[in-house]
């Protein structure tokens, strides 16, 4: 190979520079082109041999073709057809028929369009016996003297058992094999029907040969199907369930879009309305000024309890509060009473618990001092006596009244159980407390020692006499009579309703005709038969009155028949028999026989 030294490239080597040259005595392998060349150039360089011959080149087509070209067999090269036949198309040109779009919507047709496309389907038969918008009418094709209101096709099938009959018969295990091996023996031998593990009968004489051995294990199993489930699924959908659910994207952008999402406002329309996270769409309703509990208590306006629960809250902290500083600082209530009464009138005012208060270390707004006057003064006289200051002030159970037996009279103002502190200061000793011996009652049956009457502050008045109690309610004896008591929400059972003849299938009302909890779990033997009470008491005539009470064995002559069904008869208003009516008038007749003695029965 001879080497070509370009412009610009020194003997010394081509790598001069960029490479070191380990063997620059050895010469590179290659050729070595003038730059400028393109692909085409070098994987087709300039062929100078003269061109061959048509022969030559024909055959050349057939076996070696040149790169790109189609291989072309030689005996057609010279065939003048080949430049226009690769242009040439096969078949009929056909007209387009019409689209589907003028089907589905044909252009409408004009008055005079319809009159002659009536005239010319006037020429079928089927036009003039059944015409478009009514039913054919198959009467002329009926033979005469046929009642087409009372005659049926067909011949008529009896009701057997079905299908779940069929598939799980009320039979055991083992009527169902010795059903099965009836023909058995037949069938194994003309269609070799062997059981499951059966040997095949080859007539051994051995004597150690059993042919009723079957081969195998068998296999445990239960009747009531708790294997299936278990076979029905594959291991793969057992696999499937565990592994990580695979969502394509597409699907989870849908979700996205139209699912509600956590923590998001759900916006469906999100590319075409923009609106801020916080967003909420509707219009803002004030609410009622009375609750559910002021409804049902039936609280008459200014006295709802809706929005006060922090009121009645921070009331009850100081109520507790004092009660707690009377009971820690007071020996018994009298006591208590007199540091709060600072005039000595024998009544609690607002100045005296406002500095009461105050000494106890209670910051309490006006506001909720007259809120507290209000709540503890009962017989609304604007001040607070000494029964009302130990109900609602005090724990009077737990602290002596400071009166004695009840008997007794009224004693001497009393010390506190210890020196009052020094922000307490000792209440007044002429103050006199009206205290009647009414308003006194004792501790217990055992104790002389009194104590004051208890007060009822009843928020409710329209329920104050009402007594929940489920024993009260529910006695036999002495029990509350709910007749009065308001009722709320629709009954369940609608014997306020009269129930239609024909229900509708939405109609999910129970109009008393259906049967209660005792009725599901006890059901009646007529029931199991497929016969319901209403079937009973539907209006019946002579003949299926004698058919029905024949077919249960009740023989009687037709005049008996007769006579019993005029009877019950005029028992109805409306002259209609029932089977239950008949069978009451036949029970009648039949005791009044044993009365008499003319029964067989009778003793």
């Amino acid at each position: 190979m001879s080497s070509v030294t370009l412009p610009g490239i020194a003997a010394t080597g081509i790598y001069t520079g960029k490479y070191k040259d380990w063997s620059p005595d050895t010469r590179p392998a290659g050729k070595l082109t003038a730059t400028g060349d393109t692909a085409l150039s070098c994987l087709k360089p300039k062929d100078n041999r003269p061109p061959s011959a048509d022969v030559i080149r024909r055959f050349r087509a057939t076996l070696r073709p040149d790169a790109g070209q189609m291989r072309v067999f030689y005996g057609k090269a010279s065939d003048p057809h080949r430049q226009w036949a690769k242009d040439m198309c096969h078949g009929i040109n056909t007209q387009s028929s019409a689209n589907a779009g003028e089907l589905a919507n044909p252009d409408p047709k004009t008055l005079f369009q319809q009159k002659k496309l009536d005239r010319k389907e006037l020429i079928y038969a089927s036009h003039l016996k059944a015409p478009l918008g009514t039913s054919h009418n198959q009467i002329p094709c009926l033979p005469k003297g046929l009642n087409k209101d009372e005659f049926t096709f067909g011949i008529p099938t009896e009701l057997d058992i079905g299908a779940g009959g069929l598939i799980n018969p009320n039979k055991t295990y083992a009527e169902v094999e010795k059903e099965s091996a009836v023909g058995h023996e037949l069938y194994r031998d003309t269609h070799s029907d062997y059981d499951v593990g059966e040997q095949h009968h080859r007539n051994y004489t051995s004597t150690g040969f059993n042919e009723k051995s079957k081969f195998g294990i068998p296999t445990p199993h239960s009747n009531d199907g708790r294997k299936v489930r278990q076979t029905l699924r594959w291991m793969s959908q057992a696999q499937q369930e565990k592994a990580t659910k695979i969502v394509s994207k597409r699907v989870d952008d849908f979700r996205e879009r139209t699912q509600p999402q956590l923590g998001t406002v759900h916006d469906p329309i999100k590319d075409t309305l923009k609106v801020a996270p916080d967003h909420t769409f509707g219009i803002l309703v004030k609410p009622d000024e009375y609750g559910a509990g002021d409804l049902l208590h039936m609280r008459p306006p200014g006295t709802y309890l809706r929005g006060k629960d922090r009121q009645r809250g921070v009331m009850a902290a100081i109520r507790q509060h004092l009660k707690k500083a009377n009971y820690h600082n007071f020996h018994d209530l009298l006591a208590a009473f007199r540091h709060y009464d600072k005039d000595g009138s024998g009544k609690i005012k607002m100045q005296g618990l406002r500095e009461a208060c105050a000494q106890y270390h209670l910051p309490v707004e006006p506001e909720l001092l007259e809120q507290l006057m209000d709540y503890c003064d009962t017989n609304r006289d604007g001040c607070i006596d000494y029964l009302e200051f130990s109900n609602f002030l005090n724990w009077k159970d737990k602290m002596p009244s400071g009166f004695g037996p009840k008997t007794e009279t009224p004693k001497t103002p009393v010390t506190p159980k210890s020196a009052p502190s020094p922000h307490v200061r000792t209440p007044h000793s002429g103050s006199e407390v009206q205290v009647s011996q009414e308003d006194l009652h004792q501790k217990t049956p055992q104790s002389a020692e009194s104590t004051p009457r208890r007060l009822q502050k009843q928020i409710d008045m329209a329920i104050g006499n009402h007594r929940t109690s489920s024993s009260m309610i529910n006695a036999v004896i002495g029990g509350v009579d709910t007749r009065d008591f308001r009722r709320y929400g629709v009954p369940t059972i609608r014997t306020d309703l009269p129930g239609p003849r024909i229900r509708r299938v939405d109609d999910r009302k129970n109009y008393g005709d259906e049967s209660d909890a005792y009725g599901l779990m006890n059901p009646s033997i007529f029931s199991r038969r497929g016969v319901f009470e209403k079937d009973f008491l539907l209006p019946r005539t002579l003949e299926e009155i004698k058919e029905i009470f024949t077919n249960v064995g009740v023989r009687m002559t037709g005049e008996n028949v007769e006579t019993l069904y005029q009877t019950a008869a005029k028992q109805h208003p409306k002259g209609h028999v029932s089977v239950e009516s008949f069978r009451g008038v036949l029970d009648d007749v039949l005791a009044n026989q044993v009365l008499e003695g003319k029964h067989p029965l009778a003793i």
